[in-house]
């Protein structure tokens, strides 16, 4: 019985390679090279398919995958219905923060009761995290290109994943709050993990290890 893994290109993939090659499972073919979604690995058992990061979740809660990784920022935009989360991979760390332009006075707008419109790809997370704080918010949806929109009066504010910091600041930009550390987690179908959990939990032990000695 096979079981499918589904992953995403980039940074993802290519920090979670070292694990997955100590979990035994090394793609039969470069992910990032080749054009096929289905790919082969050293593991007989195992099969990893090429999916937007945005659609992991949702290709293990069908169960189209049993398996696979993803960030914590995707899991909570999610919502996480039929997933089991059983390890922090401790991989693509970053950080989901509130960021504004200089000078803009992001404390006194909240403190004044001020509409603010804020810019996101993280529509429900950002809408959770306002709500909560009792500020009132227009979000725009966006996909890329988050720090443009103050810059041109689209936003007054963006919610996004920063690493560095760099790109904030190469755009005046300045990062007010933080919403939740993000990093990359192993997800398993709930159904997959009890219908096929002597295959699964040897999968589990060796991510397990391999975090640990990371």
């Amino acid at each position: 019985m096979t079981l499918t893994l589904a992953l995403s290109k980039g940074r993802i993939l290519a920090e979670a390679a070292p694990l997955l090659a100590a979990a035994g499972i090394i793609p039969a073919e470069d992910p990032e090279k080749t054009r096929k979604l289905i790919v082969g690995t050293s593991h007989p058992q195992i099969r990893i398919i090429i999916v937007r990061a945005s659609d992991v979740p949702t290709y293990v809660q069908y169960g189209a995958a049993d398996l696979g990784i993803a960030g914590k920022d995707v899991l909570e935009e999610h919502g996480g219905e039929g997933l089991y989360q059983p390890i922090d991979l401790a991989i693509s760390r970053c950080r989901m923060m509130v960021a504004v332009p200089e000078g803009f006075d992001y404390a006194g707008a909240v403190r004044r009761g001020s509409r603010l419109k804020v810019a996101t790809k993280y529509l429900g997370t950002a809408r959770r995290h306002f709500a909560a704080k009792g500020v009132h918010v227009d979000l725009i949806k966006l996909y890329g290109s988050m720090e443009l929109a103050p810059l041109v009066g689209l936003a007054d504010a963006i919610v996004d994943l920063v690493s560095s910091g760099n790109t904030l600041r190469a755009n005046h930009l300045v990062a007010v709050e933080s919403i939740m550390e993000v990093s990359a987690r192993l997800v398993v179908n709930q159904a997959a993990l009890k219908l096929k959990r002597r295959q699964i939990q040897p999968v589990l032990d060796a991510f397990a290890r391999a975090v640990g000695h990371a």
